[in-house]
């Protein structure tokens, strides 16, 4: 085979090869979350490739009075748990709050069920997205009191930084204002 012939059909094979890859993703829809007292919609959106592995996640927040969208994106292969309005009118609160695993603790192997879960409060219009635990903090539970517009979420951090739950992991339990989004207390 000649030499000038030899790049020709190696950059020839390999568009062939990522279209290929490419043919099979999709996105589509898999959750609708009305945001009370807004003209807003959350639409959940997942973009699959090949074998039904899931390349990416992440909300689209669609004005239903005029159709604009604001997209909220997460890390690579993040993975949505709960998405939960919380609307506190004496209090002047209305936000969206989201558990989601966004950190793998092992990139080669991606997201699993056993990394962080985070805690992120965003704003009803997906403009505003805040992270209110760190990376490294597993989220377990969380309520809010809707007397005083505080978040309090329980969880554990990862002492030692190995991804998995060891019995040295500290559990505290945070105290954020969902009007500021400061840390008011640690338990």
């Amino acid at each position: 085979m000649s030499t000038r012939l030899f790049p020709v059909i190696l950059f020839a094979s390999l568009s062939c090869f990522l279209y290929g890859q490419n043919k099979y993703s999709y996105v589509y829809f898999n959750n609708l979350t009305e945001v009370e007292g807004t003209e807003y919609v959350i639409a959940r959106m997942e973009e699959m490739g090949k074998m039904l592995k899931r390349n990416e996640q992440y909300l689209l927040f669609i004005n239903t009075t005029n159709g604009d969208t604001n997209q909220a994106d997460f890390h690579k292969g993040a993975n949505i748990r709960e998405i939960k309005q919380v609307k506190l009118e004496n209090r002047g609160i209305n936000r969206i709050i989201l558990l989601a695993q966004t950190i793998p603790s092992n990139e080669k192997k991606g997201m699993g069920w056993q990394d962080p879960v985070q805690l992120f409060v965003l704003s009803t219009d997906g403009k505003e997205k805040k992270q209110l635990t760190e990376n490294h903090f597993f989220v377990q539970t969380w309520t809010v009191c809707k007397e005083t517009g505080k978040i309090v979420i329980t969880g554990h951090y990862d002492a030692n930084m190995n991804g998995k739950y060891d019995k040295t992991d500290k559990h505290e339990i945070l105290i954020y204002d969902l009007e500021t989004f400061e840390l008011t207390a640690k338990i």
